[in-house]
C-alpha cells in the first residue's frame, strides 16, 4: 500500500506536470493565488470573459496539489453551510434561488469539460446516502421530508428494498437519492482545466510561495506580483498568508482506494449507476466506484493539526486507515480480502459558522473565495462565475446570491482551537457507537457537538 504521494488520483495519471517559478516582480490586470479549482475556474471564466485580460495564476507547489487533486470526486449540489440560514438573512427565494444555481453548476461542468476535451471520468449518476442504524434511518427520513418542502432538491427518500436495488450495502435500512451530482477524478479535471486556461493565455507559475496578500499586491518568495485585482483561493492552505491564520481552519481528510475489483463482485453489489455514495453518520464518509472499477472511499482522519499547520506528502496515520478499511468492510463484506493500493490525506477549509463565502473589496481589489467544507468541486465553479461578475463590474445574477460577501468571525486562538477541534470530533465517533448499538434517535452528544461547531 502507498502512504502519502499526494492521492491515487495524480499516480494514476502519471504525476502532475511542472511549470515554471515567478519570472520576478511582475506587473498584471489580475492576480489569482492557487492553482486549484477555485483559481482556474475563475481564471477560465475572466479570459471567456473578456480576452485582453492579463492573467496570472500562482502556485506554491504545483497545479492541483491541494484539495483539488486529493478530493473524493462528488461532483454534488450542496450548499455548504444550509440554505435555511440563506432564507433567514436574505428571503427564501434567494435561498432557493442559489439552490437552483448549485444545480445548474453540476451541469455547467460537465458542459465544459466536454467543451474543452477534458475527460474526467464524468458519470452523472446523482448522490445516494445510505441508513443502516435506527439513529440513521431517523435522520434519513426528516432529511427527505425537509427537503421536499423547497423547490429545486428532488431528493428522493429510498425505502430499503429500492435502496438495495441501486446498491446492496449491508445493514441497509433506507436511503436518499437526489440526481444533481455526477462522479469524477479530481486530478484530470485540474489538469485538463489548467490546460484549457493555457491556451486561453493565462500564465500559471508554480513553485512561487504567496507571503502576503496585500491591497493590489502578492508578496511572494520569488517577487511581488502587482494587479488591479488579487484573488485569494487558497482554500485549506489560507493560514499559511500573513495574517489570516485564524480565519479557515485547515481540517484533514483522508482516503483509501481498492484494487480494481472483478465483474462478480459488482454482479453482486451493483452501482451499475456510478452514483457517489455517503451515509448518514456524524462522521460520515464518501465514496465513489472508479472508471477501473475500484472504490475509492473517504472521510476523517486525524482532524486537525496544532498550530493549523498543513501536511507535505500526503500521508495517513495507521489508525485513519484501519478505520477506512472497517467502514469499508461494514457496508461492503465482500471486500473483507480486498487489497488497499493506495491511501492519501489532505486539508479543505472551514470557516468558524461552516459556510463558504465569495466576494470582492472593490477599493482594495482583493477577492476571495472558499470555505467550502468539502464541498468545494461543485462550488468552486460557482465561485470562479461569480469572481468574473464582481471583477468586471457586471450586476449579474450570481453576484446577487446571499452567500456572496458572506463574513463571519475567527476561529479561536490556540489551544483552544485544537481543543475543541479534536474534542467535538471523539464526541462525534462517541454518538456515532452509541447509534450504532440501536439507539432510535439522534444521540445528545450529537447535538450538542453541532451546536458548539455551528453545524446545528
Amino acid at each position: 500500500m502507498i502512504n502519502g504521494q499526494i492521492s491515487h488520483w495524480w499516480r494514476s495519471t502519471g504525476g502532475p506536470d511542472r511549470r515554471a517559478p515567478l519570472p520576478g516582480t511582475t506587473e498584471t490586470d489580475v492576480a489569482i493565488v492557487g492553482a486549484g479549482y477555485t483559481g482556474l475556474w475563475t481564471a477560465y471564466y475572466l479570459k471567456k470573459a473578456k480576452p485582453t485580460l492579463r492573467v496570472v495564476v500562482l502556485e506554491a507547489q504545483h497545479v492541483g496539489y491541494g484539495a483539488s487533486g486529493r478530493n473524493g470526486g462528488w461532483l454534488t449540489n450542496s450548499i455548504t453551510g444550509g440554505r435555511a440560514q440563506f432564507a433567514d438573512s436574505h428571503g427564501r427565494g434567494e435561498a432557493e434561488r442559489f439552490q437552483l444555481a448549485m444545480n445548474d453548476t453540476i451541469d455547467e461542468v460537465i458542459r465544459v469539460a466536454a467543451d474543452e476535451g477534458i475527460d474526467a471520468d464524468i458519470v452523472k449518476g446523482g448522490e445516494y446516502n445510505v441508513a443502516y442504524t435506527p439513529a440513521q434511518e431517523a435522520r434519513a427520513r426528516a432529511e427527505a421530508a425537509s427537503e421536499s418542502a423547497w423547490t429545486h432538491t428532488d431528493v428522493r427518500l429510498l425505502e430499503r428494498e429500492e435502496a438495495l436495488g441501486r446498491l446492496r450495502l449491508e445493514g441497509t435500512r433506507a436511503a436518499t437519492w437526489h440526481p444533481h451530482a455526477a462522479r469524477i477524478h479530481p486530478a484530470k479535471l485540474v489538469r485538463g482545466l489548467a490546460e484549457a486556461v493555457e491556451r486561453l493565455g493565462v500564465e500559471i507559475y508554480e513553485g512561487t510561495r504567496a507571503l502576503e496578500i496585500r491591497p493590489h499586491r502578492v508578496i511572494t518568495d520569488r517577487g511581488d506580483l502587482r494587479a488591479e485585482f488579487v484573488v485569494r483561493a487558497t482554500e485549506g492552505y489560507t493560514a499559511g498568508l500573513k495574517g489570516l491564520r485564524r480565519l479557515w481552519l485547515p481540517m484533514n481528510s483522508s482516503m483509501i482506494v481498492t484494487e480494481p475489483l472483478p465483474a462478480e463482485f459488482w454482479d453482486a453489489v451493483g452501482w451499475q449507476g456510478r452514483e457517489v455514495v455517503g451515509d448518514f453518520a456524524h462522521v460520515y464518509i464518501y465514496a465513489q466506484r472508479t472508471a477501473d472499477d475500484r472504490i475509492a472511499i473517504g472521510g476523517r482522519g486525524v482532524p486537525y493539526r496544532w498550530g493549523s499547520r498543513t501536511d507535505v506528502s500526503g500521508e495517513t496515520a495507521r489508525e485513519t486507515v484501519v478505520h477506512l478499511r472497517r467502514v469499508l468492510r461494514r457496508l461492503l463484506p465482500e471486500t473483507a480480502g480486498t487489497q488497499i493500493d493506495h491511501t492519501w490525506s489532505g486539508v479543505l477549509g472551514v470557516p468558524r459558522d461552516w459556510t463558504a463565502t465569495v466576494g470582492l473589496d472593490r477599493a482594495s481589489g482583493i477577492g476571495w473565495a472558499g470555505g467550502y467544507v468539502g464541498t468545494g468541486v461543485a462550488t468552486t465553479n460557482l465561485s470562479g462565475r461569480t469572481l468574473t461578475e464582481l471583477i468586471l463590474g457586471g450586476d449579474g445574477p450570481l453576484s446577487g446570491l446571499p452567500w456572496v460577501d458572506h463574513r463571519v468571525r475567527l476561529w479561536e486562538p490556540e489551544p483552544l482551537r485544537w481543543i475543541a477541534t479534536h474534542g467535538l470530533y471523539a464526541a462525534y465517533g462517541m454518538a456515532d457507537r452509541s447509534e450504532s448499538r440501536g439507539r432510535a434517535t439522534t444521540s445528545p452528544i450529537a447535538t450538542a457537538a453541532d451546536v458548539v461547531t455551528g453545524r446545528h
